[in-house]
């Protein structure tokens, strides 16, 4: 089993790695104060720079339990942490009365039991086995959402009205995300370890499709990553590759055994790169072969 936390910044980078995560130096050294200072590592970045994947590596490498809250408009206290169970309490009245109890002050505090109470991603993560939070991509949510969200991450508790403060035994690891839609609050930043997680150079790039596909071919997999790497380059794109949609594309390419980048192959699959319309319209024909050549030519 891992150390929990890892001794320093390398056994932290060698412990990414082991998950199939290429970190640099300086997101490793982020993960690596986060866990051993016990503070949420807020993670910001481009759609598709792998920061919900640090989340799932660390899970599976430390080992914790994966407890992960997808963000989005209009999320309530109900859907995040917890809520009451309406249908079961009122089955629990209809019961006592049908036995012949009447003291309906003893009935009204029974229903606030503890049994009665569904917890959600943020009460899951503080009970039970030892657990990482994810709350994926935060800037989705409201901003009065975040307000709740700040006695979690400071004191790693819930207060229910009905029951009282529930402290985590354990507390969680937190990495939190986002796209930067809208600008997280100051109050959340202040209680997390930042990290701008920007898309890797061409070296990091195919030393991670390197882990993920090993099956790539190494020449196809260089071009793939010099493709890549020159669509986000000063193009303007609507939304240029991440790195996962650069795996894939270079495994869709290996499916059909092609050992290197080649025009035809490279229109067929364009939607395996690029998920918008305008963006693949902009690479059909003699531009495309273009890139294509240009990035045989950089590829080391």
């Amino acid at each position: 089993m891992a150390d929990f936390p890892p001794r320093d910044v390398e056994a932290t980078q060698a412990l990414l790695e082991s998950g199939g995560y290429v970190a640099d130096r300086a997101l490793a050294t982020t993960v690596h104060l986060a866990l051993a200072m016990g503070r949420p590592l807020l993670l910001e970045g481009e759609p598709g720079t792998g920061k919900t994947e640090i989340a799932k590596v660390l899970a599976a490498q430390l080992p914790r339990r994966l407890v992960r809250l997808q963000c989005h408009d209009g999320m309530d206290l109900a859907s995040a942490a917890y809520e009451w169970n309406h249908a079961r309490q009122l089955m629990a009245i209809r019961l006592s009365e049908a036995g012949g109890e009447a003291d309906r002050a003893a009935l009204e505090n029974g229903l606030y039991d503890r049994r009665f109470l569904e917890p959600r991603p943020l009460l899951q993560a503080l009970e039970g086995s030892p657990a990482l939070l994810l709350i994926d991509e935060l800037d989705r949510a409201d901003e009065p959402f975040e307000a709740f969200l700040l006695e979690v991450l400071a004191d790693f508790q819930i207060t229910v009205p009905e029951l009282g403060t529930i402290r985590a035994e354990t507390p969680p690891v937190v990495v939190i995300t986002s796209n930067r839609t809208r600008e997280v609050h100051d109050a959340i930043r202040r209680r997390c370890l930042y990290h701008w997680v920007d898309y890797p150079d061409a070296a990091r790039e195919r030393a991670i499709l390197a882990r993920r596909a090993p099956e790539v071919p190494a020449a196809l997999s260089a071009q793939v990553v010099a493709f890549a790497q020159a669509l986000r380059d000063g193009d303007a794109f609507f939304k240029p590759p991440g790195v996962a949609e650069t795996v894939d594309w270079a495994r869709a390419l290996t499916a059909l055994d092609r050992r290197d980048l080649e025009p035809a192959a490279a229109e067929a699959t364009l939607g395996v790169l690029l998920k918008y319309q305008d963006d693949i319209a902009r690479l059909r024909g003699a531009e495309l072969a273009r890139r294509v050549e240009e990035a045989r030519e950089a590829a080391p």
